[in-house]
């Protein structure tokens, strides 16, 4: 059977969410527009989806080892609004509502957390995996049995990438990602890469090579001069960069894939919680998406 598990960026798509729905308040002035696009994207993808696990992972508030290793990682990144921030909690709770594990490790992005849960969970024979992300980072995670949901600017409808919409759009394979970043870097991020390499030039290696280990090792065959030169000169800043780029899938976390069945919640807690951030129009539908689970239909 094709069993389906959902993995969350929790703090992309919070991100998002924030940016994209106006300041929507409680009584008591609590901020909420965050909590509430992340429901409105969660119930979306459990509507199309029907997924039978689902897992929210989060960044850890605290710098990663990526930080140890490059200072200047995501140094041109503003700091987190205090008005999202405070949301953070919140959602969690929300999602402990639902029944919906989350995960966070201190040292570690969220990234890498999705990273390790993927690996376990196709050792426990998950044959579907659906991330969602407004990160591309994510996009190396994308195999025979992965897929990314990339979330557009605000809460916009996703690009859905498979291996080959990937391939078509990027020209190259999503496992080739991790070397496209570290050769043209990610300013998002503050990767460094090579200044003089462009989009178009490394994907032309990428695909004469496959990838930067086996370019390296025929660079004396590479017949552009300028370009061999300026491999030669920034070959460790290249492979510094695949450092930081590389997801780790080897986190030291506890997974429990049973207790990421989706569908279990109490449904009078999450009554609770959703009267709590006054989300009304949620509340009405909580009747729908339990008869609706049981009955493996779509949502809503």
């Amino acid at each position: 059977m094709n069993k389906k598990l959902l993995i969350l960026d929790s703090n992309s798509i919070l991100h998002r969410a924030f940016h994209a729905l106006p300041p929507l308040t409680t009584k008591k002035e609590e901020l909420v527009n965050a909590i509430y696009g992340f429901l409105l994207v969660l119930f979306k993808l459990i509507r199309e989806l029907q997924p039978d696990y689902i897992a929210a992972c989060f960044d850890f508030p605290a710098p990663t080892f990526r930080h140890k290793k490059f200072r200047e990682y995501k140094a041109k990144r503003p700091p987190l609004p205090s008005d999202l921030a405070s949301q953070i909690p919140k959602v969690k709770e929300v999602l402990e509502s639902l029944s919906i594990p989350f995960f966070e490790k201190e040292g570690f992005e969220a990234d890498d957390l999705i990273s390790t849960i993927s690996k376990k969970a196709k050792n426990q024979k998950i044959s579907s995996i659906y991330i969602v992300s407004g990160d591309s980072d994510t996009l190396q995670l994308i195999d025979k049995n992965t897929k990314v949901y990339v979330l557009g600017k605000g809460i916009k409808e996703p690009l859905i990438y498979a291996q080959k919409n990937f391939l078509e759009k990027f020209e190259i394979s999503p496992e080739q990602l991790i070397d496209f970043k570290a050769l043209v870097g990610d300013p998002s991020d503050n990767i460094p890469g090579v200044k003089d390499i462009g989009k178009k030039t490394a994907v032309k290696l990428l695909q004469k090579y496959g990838n930067i280990k086996n370019l390296y090792d025929k660079i004396e065959e590479e017949k552009n001069i300028r370009l061999k030169e300026i491999l030669t000169r920034e070959k460790e800043k290249v492979f510094f960069s695949k450092d930081l780029v590389r997801l780790n899938e080897s986190i030291p976390i506890e997974f429990d894939l049973k207790k990421c069945q989706f569908g279990n919640f109490n449904e009078k807690e999450l009554e609770e919680i959703f009267k709590k951030y006054e989300f009304y129009s949620l509340l009405k539908r909580i009747p729908e998406i339990t008869s609706e689970i049981k009955n493996t239909k779509k949502l809503f």
